[in-house]
């Protein structure tokens, strides 16, 4: 399963801002790697992660924008189509070699595209959040997102973007991808 430990646990602005910074170390993880195995165990981790971290945001962080953010339903709907694009990104990234010098060109394009996307959350979502909700409601949101990253799916699904697609199919695509992670570690 994806290192989705962090130390914040009190304040879901903190927390996935950590969870950014975590994605951003499995990515130089993955550059790095001195071996094809260990580039291989580097992406899985990536991309379970950015499958879990994404979905709790889908469930729980992007509704709540809309509700308290002033013009929340524009700033959801351009993170959801940008999360779209990554998802196929990365689900195009999941069939090629990672050995090959396509797949380091595609994953640093990647990269730029996860590290905006992550700017513009902190900056129009997470740090509006973080001026409207009390200390209360930040921590309620943190143990949602952490329920919601325990039962995501580890894999991408481009088209299931919305808080009620993830809760519809969200268990389900998560039970199968579970067990082809469970296989695919098993046959490694």
């Amino acid at each position: 399963m994806p290192k989705t430990f962090v130390q914040s646990t009190e304040d879901v602005v903190k927390f996935l801002k950590d969870q950014h910074r975590l994605i951003d170390d499995l990515f130089d993880e993955v550059f790095s790697a001195s071996t094809p195995q260990a580039r291989e165990k580097a992406f899985v981790e990536l991309r379970q992660l950015l499958a879990v971290h994404e979905t709790a945001e889908e469930m729980v962080v992007h509704p709540r924008v809309r509700h308290v953010v002033a013009d929340g339903d524009d700033i959801v709907d351009a993170r959801l189509h940008e999360e779209h694009a990554a998802k196929e990104q990365l689900s195009k990234l999941e069939s090629m070699d990672v050995e090959s010098d396509e797949f380091i060109k595609e994953l640093a394009s990647f990269r730029e595209a996860v590290i905006d996307h992550a700017e513009h959350e902190e900056h129009d979502e997470f740090d509006k959040l973080h001026r409207k909700l009390d200390a209360h409601e930040l921590e309620r949101m943190v143990k949602a997102v952490q329920a919601a990253e325990a039962i995501a799916p580890t894999r991408p699904h481009p088209g299931v973007e919305s808080a009620g697609l993830n809760f519809a199919v969200g268990p389900f695509a998560s039970m199968l991808d579970r067990a082809r992670d469970l296989i695919g570690a098993a046959m490694r």
